[in-house]
């Protein structure tokens, strides 16, 4: 097999903005290994704060990616691979890895669960069928930073954040619909807007020792909804395998 060759010569000003943005994505691992030792530590906000910026990363690296053509011009180099090991160390790993010594969950099931979300979270990323060609994922999208972002914020009783992640870790397998707030094309408008607000009241609850009062985590909690409505509201459109860099 002949060796996969580069579609510009190294070390030109092309490859070498192609490469960092490979590098600018594998900075990813490093908010998730900042965010791990922040969890030993259990400082909670100073972890939610590396998870935000790995989620910052992976919302524009992709925009990055295809504006110059990485691709293309690196074809030695999977960015749907680096791609994927990050996203798994941010999303799923290590917050496994928090809802299971946070003591938000029954001490006879946490590591159960914590064992449920990495095993569903990677099968979930292996799924050549996770988005739709209209930019929604299908299913419970992985995203248990998010959702341990909200065990954190209202703090349920054991019971219930258990049964949380067991109905998440279930929807995973269920062919809803979740919006894309990034690359949405359907309500983008307000859906970005609505993105811009959530990304705000995080940080302040973040900013707030994960207590911010009544109004934001109601606010918080609104957003939230609307997003999983957005799901429903989705229209129809043929539908193509998609990888995440697509």
């Amino acid at each position: 097999m002949d060796p996969i060759e580069p579609q510009a010569k190294p070390g030109s000003p092309l490859t070498t903005a192609a490469f960092a943005v490979h590098i600018f994505t594998a900075c990813g691992a490093a908010c998730a290994l900042l965010a791990l030792l922040a969890a030993v530590r259990t400082d909670w906000p100073q972890m939610f704060v590396w998870l935000g910026v790995a989620l910052f990363i992976d919302s524009v690296d992709g925009t990055f990616a295809r504006r110059l053509r990485v691709a293309e011009l690196l074809p030695r180099w999977s960015g749907d691979v680096l791609d994927l090991v990050v996203d798994i160390l941010n999303y799923v790993f290590v917050p496994a890895y928090a809802v299971v010594a946070s003591g938000l969950l029954p001490d006879t099931a946490a590591i159960l669960l914590g064992i449920v979300i990495v095993v569903t979270g990677s099968l979930y990323f292996a799924d050549r069928l996770m988005k739709t060609s209209d930019y929604y994922f299908r299913g419970f999208p992985a995203l248990w930073n998010v959702a341990a972002f909200y065990l954190f914020l209202l703090k349920p009783a054991p019971w219930l954040g258990a049964a949380a992640i067991t109905a998440l870790a279930a929807l995973t397998f269920v062919p809803l619909h979740v919006v894309h707030p990034v690359r949405i094309s359907y309500l983008r408008v307000p859906t970005v807007a609505a993105m811009i607000i959530w990304t705000l009241l995080a940080i302040y609850a973040v900013a707030k020792n994960l207590e911010p009062g009544l109004l934001t985590v109601a606010a918080l909690c609104l957003l939230a909804i609307y997003f999983v409505a957005v799901g429903f509201l989705r229209r129809h459109h043929p539908e193509r395998p998609l990888l995440p860099h697509d």
